[in-house]
């Protein structure tokens, strides 16, 4: 190799020319389609709250975990009474009801250290640390506090891209760039495939799940894989993750609560 081509100057043309070909790439430019689509998606996840809570129709008791910058979701719920879970990781103010961990935040539920150890929510709104096995743990502690008629809604169940599914938040050099939906979605999956609860997805605001142990809210899928992969979610995934329309969403929601009547 001539002393060029082991220059500086040669290394950074050459890195410049390779940075203009994966902008032009297919998957490159397909990845960055999809974010804009997805962020352009109405209702958001506030509306869909709300919606169930105008649906259930009395004062509801609502639960927050991960609320970060509460003027995002939190503070627009339509709830008297409600409650905020952060540690402040990325909202350094975190003016919320509890600063802490979800985790620390149940164990003290259960010890009754904090409310009240018998306290039911109506809705639960999971939206903290988007790695599947914290979600699930969520999802498992929150059902525990579950009115018999209430919801978990959790946000993030439907990335676009593996870009968008990645583990690492902070690598973020991707054609995602910093949008970020983690594995919420094995979470999500793996709460699919339980016999006690029901459960969809609203293809909307990066994918709305819902779990209730109350009502049919659309066919289940059998576990037929214990190593489910991005690339089995691409390829089915209005199947895997029930993934329905707002609308459809509230035809479901209103039919089977004609049938209870």
């Amino acid at each position: 190799m001539n002393l060029y081509k082991k220059s500086l100057v040669y290394k950074t043309i050459k890195a410049f020319k390779t940075g203009k070909k994966i902008l032009k790439d297919p998957k490159y430019l397909e990845s960055v389609s999809l974010s804009v689509l997805e962020q352009n998606k109405t209702p958001n996840r506030t509306d869909i709250i709300n919606y169930i809570i105008s649906y259930l129709n009395r004062n509801v008791c609502y639960l927050e975990i991960g609320a970060r910058n509460p003027n995002d979701n939190f503070a627009h719920i339509n709830a008297i009474v409600k409650y905020s879970v952060d540690p402040g990781v990325e909202f350094k103010e975190n003016p919320v009801d509890f600063k802490m961990t979800s985790d620390v935040f149940f164990e003290l539920l259960t010890k009754g250290e904090i409310l009240n150890k018998d306290i039911k929510f109506d809705v639960i709104f999971i939206d903290g640390l988007h790695l599947a096995e914290q979600v699930d743990r969520d999802v498992d502690n929150a059902l525990k506090y579950l009115s018999e008629d209430g919801f978990i809604v959790l946000h993030d169940c439907n990335p676009p891209t593996e870009w968008h599914a990645r583990e690492d938040y902070y690598f973020s050099h991707t054609p995602a760039k910093e949008l970020w939906n983690g594995t919420t979605w094995k979470a999500f999956l793996k709460w699919r495939f339980e016999k006690d609860t029901s459960s969809c997805c609203i293809d909307t605001d990066w994918g709305v799940g819902v779990i209730t142990n109350h009502l049919n809210l659309g066919k289940k899928v059998i576990n037929n894989n214990i190593f489910y992969e991005f690339h089995n979610l691409s390829e089915n995934r209005e199947n895997l993750l029930n993934l329905i329309s707002f609308d459809e969403f509230k035809i479901r929601l209103n039919k089977s609560k004609q049938i209870e009547d």
